[in-house]
């Protein structure tokens, strides 16, 4: 049976604050962890005014403290942006405070410009080339696999579940050569989602941690009881996207009806080509969605996103959507 699990962006809303956001975060993992989830991850955005969860681990420790059961994990950390002992350190951390709970997913993109870059003293673009190796690093200051210099403490010993994230081949690639787990993100970035899928298993080599590819998708799911009221919660994130990719982000604004109907060509099309990864409508639409992307896929989770500007939607939404889930399954 398909897992499904939820990653939050730690979303700020027009007119409201960081503590509320940090808040809202807190009771969706709450939520999460009551209707079954198996993971709830927190993703790192920097010098976002509308993202909030720039210092993942340390939300994550508020979250491991308000729930019991459920993993919680990175969705992902740039490892570009820090050093892997620095990450070994932080991720040893919360696996001591929360063992068996901890997932510690890891991006490649920097996604940062010159600003940013200083403000972290990296050269983010060169330090991405390094990836590889900081993985295999990171991995052996967690396990010591291989004989390093210096022990991390927290760190050593520690067992976070490694997950490799990605959009690309490249990140399948590597996922497959290293025996790990792969997830693709393609609530946002969709278009090489089957042939990354496909390099992923063929090349996959078992490791001490995986002995055979374990593959989740992310998805963009809204859910309401009417199609209507569907579209018009997922109206929000719609904008947030938009003003991105038109470099003019910002908080999340409030849902507006009809609002795709309002964007030029170029705009409708850019949502329609994310559509592709992405289930909106009532319970049964939502449901009929997901199977078919679990067919296309074989995912063996689905990772539920999806940022609406009234936090009782989103929780509303994972609710009806998890009860119509109940009788998917796979083959």
């Amino acid at each position: 049976m398909t897992r499904f699990s939820v990653l939050d962006l730690v979303p700020v809303r027009e007119g409201g604050t960081l503590g509320e956001a940090f808040a809202a975060t807190t009771e969706l993992a709450r939520a999460a962890e009551a209707l079954g989830c198996a993971r709830f991850w927190v993703a790192e955005h920097h010098a976002m005014d509308g993202i909030a969860g720039g210092a993942t681990a340390v939300v994550l420790a508020h979250i491991g403290n308000a729930t019991r059961r459920i993993r919680i994990g990175s969705g992902g950390i740039m490892l570009p942006n820090h050093t892997p002992f620095q990450i070994a350190e932080a991720f040893g951390t919360l696996d001591a405070l929360f063992p068996g709970r901890i997932d510690l997913g890891l991006g490649r993109a920097p996604g940062a410009g010159p600003e940013l870059q200083r403000a972290l003293r990296k050269n983010l673009h060169q330090a991405a080339e390094y990836f590889p190796q900081d993985v295999v690093e990171l991995r052996a200051l967690l396990t010591g696999d291989i004989d390093l210099p210096i022990r991390a403490t927290p760190g050593f010993g520690a067992n976070p579940e490694l997950w490799m994230l990605g959009s690309s081949l490249f990140g399948a690639s590597l996922a497959a050569k290293l025996g790990l787990p792969y997830a693709f993100a393609a609530h946002f970035a969709p278009d090489h989602l089957d042939a990354a899928l496909a390099v992923y298993r063929r090349d996959f080599q078992p490791s001490a941690a995986l002995g055979r590819p374990h593959v989740m998708v992310a998805m963009n799911v809204f859910a309401a009881a009417t199609e209507a009221e569907a579209r018009l919660i997922a109206s929000s994130q719609q904008q947030s996207f938009v003003r991105l990719r038109s470099g003019n982000p910002g908080k999340l604004p409030p849902p507006v009806e009809g609002y795709t109907d309002t964007l030029p060509a170029s705009a409708q099309a850019m949502l329609a080509h994310l559509g592709q990864a992405a289930a909106v409508g009532t319970p049964a639409q939502v449901r009929d969605a997901i199977a078919a992307f679990i067919a296309r896929t074989g995912a063996d989770e689905i990772m539920l996103c999806g940022a609406t500007y009234d936090p009782a939607a989103r929780i509303g939404s994972l609710e009806l959507t998890l009860e119509a889930l109940e009788t998917v399954t796979t083959q």
